[in-house]
């Protein structure tokens, strides 16, 4: 109104100055808008595991191999190292979360002195209070409705989906290997993505020291996997089997393989990859591969164009030019069209402390567990996947060899 009568641009309105001490409640009701959320200029985060950002994604559409639902993801403020955990309940996020923060503390000799999630009944309970009380933790909890307040665990959940999501569709493996893809991801980013700040990889500003990757296979990649002598039924049998590339395990040389002969989900040492074969073919129901469908079911909320805006500003640099699993297994080959499937199970996460129940082999040629199979299941008639549970572990650094 003012500049309207000040530049005479309307006529009948008195010559007054118009001054409102407070915006009026109609105004509101019709104009209120939700309050940008700029990112940090600077950070104020100086010491690793001082804040642990967490958030879980899911249900999945489709469960894992292991029967898993969802997927707690826990990231490191200083380092932005991260660690995934795969769950098929919320209710095991809590116990999840306190052995993961105990088992930090110890082997990185420093102690968490904050945490920050939203407002999840998995995060917010009588459990995770009474732990955060005795360990002198402070809880920190975003508004509701409001994830930008917990974007670091937000950009996190993002790039390791999208980065799971194309390594899993160029190994033109099943939807079902969803778990295995995201844990293989988080392994290889804690190691190649760098924190500009530092100009220092994750994995580095962590454990102090240089990541190697000599060892790195690429997803989905065929492989043979060597028999042990007591395997072979004789002198003329064959002396591998094959396979086909899917991880690392935590605190251990061996490599997560899928056996195609058994239709399991494996650890072995003796893997010979083929790294610049070209992946087989997928063999089985549409549903299978459909990982569009999948991808929509991880709901990632939208990056608004201000958001978008903002990072980009921020990034800028202008001087610059205890259970076993069973499981049923999409058909991946000729050779197992069959309609049956033996047992599998997840890779509880990428990087920690692993643990496993007492019947955990200590052959790396064997299964993890040494329960009998379920039921077989036909893939083409069914797409439930399993309903157990798988085993629970945490990974600080499996390079350790």
């Amino acid at each position: 109104m003012n500049h309207l009568v000040r530049n005479g641009l309307v006529t009948g309105v008195p010559k007054l100055r118009f001054t409102v001490a407070d915006d009026c409640i109609p105004c509101k009701k019709g104009k209120h808008q939700r309050k940008s959320h700029k990112p940090k200029l600077q950070n104020s985060i100086d010491t690793p595991l001082e804040l642990l950002h967490m958030d879980l994604f899911g249900p999945i559409s489709i469960r894992s191999i292991g029967g898993k639902s969802f997927c707690l993801v826990v990231a490191d403020d200083f380092s932005r190292f991260s660690w995934v955990h795969f769950l098929g309940t919320k209710a095991e996020t809590a116990d999840i979360l306190q052995y993961l923060i105990l088992s930090l503390e110890s082997l990185c000799k420093l102690k968490v002195r904050r945490i920050r999630s939203d407002n999840g009944t998995e995060f917010k309970n009588n459990l995770m209070e009474l732990f955060c009380l005795k360990k002198g933790i402070r809880h920190e909890f975003s508004a509701s409705y409001t994830p930008q307040q917990n974007g670091v665990a937000e950009r996190k959940n993002r790039t390791l989906i999208e980065t799971a999501r194309t390594m899993w569709s160029d190994a033109k493996l099943p939807v079902t290997f969803w778990a295995e893809a995201v844990n293989t991801a988080c392994h290889v980013l804690n190691r190649v993505l760098v924190v500009k700040r530092h100009n220092k990889t994750c994995y580095e500003l962590i454990n102090n020291r240089l990541p190697n990757l000599d060892y790195l296979v690429p997803f989905g990649s065929p492989c043979s996997l060597l028999l042990q002598y007591k395997d072979r039924q004789s002198k003329f049998h064959a002396k591998a089997v094959e396979g086909i590339f899917l991880g690392y395990v935590a605190n251990s040389p061996c490599k997560r393989v899928y056996n195609i002969g058994t239709r399991t989900v494996e650890e072995w040492f003796e893997v010979e990859c083929s790294k610049h074969s070209t992946p087989p073919e997928p063999k089985g129901p549409a549903w299978g591969f459909d990982y569009d469908a999948l991808f929509k079911s991880f709901n990632l909320p939208d990056l608004s164009a201000e958001d978008a805006a903002n990072v980009y500003d921020l990034l800028r640099d202008d001087n610059d030019s205890s259970f076993t699993t069973r499981a049923t297994v999409p058909i991946i080959t000729p050779d197992s069209n069959a309609a049956s499937a033996s047992g599998t199970h997840d890779s509880d996460n990428s990087e920690g402390v692993h643990i496993v129940g007492d019947d955990a082999q200590a052959n790396p040629n064997t299964t993890v567990g040494n329960e009998a199979p379920a039921d077989p299941i036909n893939i083409e008639s069914s797409s439930s996947g399993s309903p157990e549970m798988g085993e629970l572990s945490t990974n600080l650094d499996p390079e350790i060899q």
